[in-house]
């Protein structure tokens, strides 16, 4: 059974959607808290007011394997994001805005059709900066029948305060672990404080649900899976990040390593990131995984890297 579906039956998760909501009144739902009032449509620096925006949703087989399975991972993508990330691969819906205004009706809707095509998952990407939003979804959607796992899919800036209203709904916690370094995150995504809000963001998710579980039909059930994207330059300081999830999460941590980084959105204009990674890079990272004992390393998707 879905986390969540305990607290509905129980009566306890409109709690969590009121107590969500008034994060949203003085904005202090991810950790920039900017203060402005999204309920008055006033936007801060998620761009995003009193409705999400979505960008697209369905049936997603490029998921890590426990995610997809035979039918899929049921993908809701949001628009915009709390981080500037000046490579992003999605720039064009995580920076440029690209997507429409969902109401929690037509969001809960969307979960309720991602059900009824077979996905395993409902899989909320990008949704730091939405939380209240999507917990009113979950709250209509429970009424109407939906039991899929949640997967929270975030860029791994998000709030100890948001996370505990979470507790108990969030099935699966999947966060980016993008930089160990301030400088590198200042500099490339906007938010010098990222490497430490990231790892408590990561010990509270992991305290929440633990190691990931699979079903012995190869299919996630709940857990923390871990994304670290290797960039060129050893700028994602691989080596701090497995070594803290290594010693201070777990070494049965499911780590997926990923090595499909290229130049996007302004990468192209900065000399660092101007290239995409080389097989050693990829490999010396997958290998700092193996030496601090993390083996559980996802395998779904091809390594696609420069020879050097």
């Amino acid at each position: 059974m879905a986390a969540y579906l305990e607290l509905y039956y129980q009566n306890k998760l409109k709690e969590r959607v009121e107590a969500a909501k008034a994060l949203l009144e003085s904005c202090r739902v991810c950790p920039h808290h900017c203060g402005i009032n999204r309920l008055a449509g006033e936007t801060g620096k998620c761009r995003t007011a009193r409705q999400a925006v979505v960008s697209s949703y369905g049936p997603h087989y490029g998921e890590e394997a426990p995610l997809v399975g035979k039918h899929g991972s049921g993908t809701i993508f949001f628009t915009n994001c709390n981080l500037r990330c000046r490579f992003c691969q999605n720039y064009s819906i995580s920076q440029l805005g690209e997507g429409e205004e969902a109401s929690r009706e037509e969001i809960a809707g969307m979960m309720l059709t991602l059900q009824a095509k077979g996905c395993h998952n409902i899989n909320l990407v990008s949704p730091t900066h939405v939380v209240p939003q999507i917990l009113e979804a979950v709250e209509i959607a429970a009424k109407m029948g939906v039991h899929l796992p949640l997967v929270y899919n975030s860029g791994g800036y998000d709030s100890m305060e948001t996370l505990k209203i979470l507790d108990g709904i969030i099935d699966i916690y999947m966060p980016d672990m993008k930089y160990s370094d301030e400088k590198t995150a200042r500099e490339f995504s906007g938010v010098a404080d990222y490497p430490s809000i990231n790892r408590l963001a990561v010990k509270e998710m992991h305290r929440q649900v633990g190691d990931l579980q699979i079903n012995e039909e190869g299919i996630a059930t709940r857990g923390l899976l871990v994304r670290h994207l290797v960039l060129p330059n050893n700028l994602s300081g691989t080596r701090e990040i497995v070594h803290f999830l290594a010693r201070e999460i777990s070494q049965n941590t499911y780590l997926n390593v990923m090595a499909q980084y290229h130049p996007c959105y302004e990468a192209l204009q900065i000399p660092q990131l101007a290239r995409g990674i080389f097989r050693h890079e990829f490999l010396e990272a997958a290998q700092l995984a193996h030496e601090d004992g993390l083996n559980r390393l996802d395998r779904a998707r091809p390594v696609i890297v420069r020879l050097a």
